[in-house]
């Protein structure tokens, strides 16, 4: 798939340039016709003056032979004039066409890769669960081993939860759809309540905290659940198992900052801006191994421009990012 996209654009690209090509070497040709042709009218009009040169002064002759030099200077203006012009629109339009068909196709290929991604995140959980179900139901297993295929079962529920959430949430606040509900809120509890939820999920994982209590602010719970969740999950999902996770809240002057903090690899600087893009994903489709949608910080983004707030990501001394948030009063 990612072959036949590659050759398509190409073979676009290709076309697009011998197009623009011809048009500027057809535009060239125009001009020097133009300038051949005032070059051969002004010959002819040297040629009658020289056979009325005896019916006329000194004076007049001088007279007209300047006027045939200014006339033919100032038809070359206005075809250099009309040339510039014409090569400037052609550029102006060449230019947007281009980025326009460029940004189509890396739509294109992002809706592909997202639909590879929910495919394959749809199917997991729902193979998993299935799985575990009919174990339990084969099988007289020991209380233990139960709990154990139950609580697997309930992660990829979970799970799956997260994603359909994911989805529609983003299809919702896109179309307008989702009435944003907001009210005064606990925020430091609704980020416990996250923090905590995440650990029952994660038993392995160490999450650190550091919220001051009794932070309010007004908005969406529903929304800044799903927003705290995703980059929670992001957080886990691109560090290394046994790092921590760190979730920080302050009051500020300017309002309340949030921060997510991870000890993964990091974020180059050159992707730090497109990561909050619709479908966008960092690495190549084919061989990347981390899960995922490329939904998740993009409705970050538009559940913080929701809520009057900005939201950014910036590099963890000695490596990992910080992602924070910054609600404005």
């Amino acid at each position: 798939m990612a072959d036949t996209n590659r050759r398509k654009i190409l073979r676009t690209t290709l076309l697009y340039w011998m197009l623009l090509g011809y048009v500027i070497a057809a535009l060239v040709w125009w001009f020097i016709s133009l300038e051949k042709q005032n070059r051969q009218l002004a010959k002819e009009e040297y040629e009658n003056l020289f056979h009325q040169k005896d019916s006329l002064t000194a004076a007049q002759l001088m007279e007209k032979r300047a006027a045939i030099e200014k006339q033919q200077k100032r038809n070359t203006q206005k075809y250099t004039a009309e040339g510039v012009t014409f090569f400037i629109l052609i550029l102006v339009g060449a230019s947007f066409v281009y980025r326009s068909v460029r940004r189509q196709f890396r739509l294109q290929q992002q809706q592909q890769n997202f639909m590879m991604a929910v495919t394959h995140e749809l199917k997991t959980p729902i193979s998993v669960a299935r799985l575990n179900l009919e174990t339990l139901q084969k099988y007289n297993l020991d209380p233990e081993k139960q709990k154990k295929l139950l609580r697997n079962t309930l992660d990829e529920t979970a799970r799956l939860n997260f994603l359909t959430n994911n989805i529609l949430i983003s299809s919702q606040l896109e179309e307008k759809g989702h009435k944003v509900d907001k009210e005064e809120l606990d925020f430091s509890s609704l980020l416990n309540d996250c923090i905590n939820d995440f650990r029952k999920r994660h038993p392995d994982r160490p999450l650190k905290e550091d919220i001051e209590s009794d932070v309010e602010i007004t908005g969406d719970a529903l929304l800044l659940q799903m927003m705290i969740n995703n980059l929670l999950e992001n957080a886990i999902k691109y560090s290394p198992k046994e790092t921590s996770v760190s979730a920080v809240l302050k009051r500020h002057r300017s309002g309340v900052e949030m921060q997510i903090i991870d000890e993964g690899r990091g974020i180059p600087d050159a992707e730090k801006k497109k990561i909050f893009s619709k479908f966008y994903r960092i690495g190549n489709e084919t061989t990347r191994k981390a899960q995922g949608t490329g939904l998740g910080l993009y409705l970050c983004r538009k559940i913080c421009k929701d809520h009057n707030a900005d939201i950014s990501v910036t590099d963890n001394t000695p490596h990992g990012s910080i992602f924070t948030v910054v609600f404005r009063v």
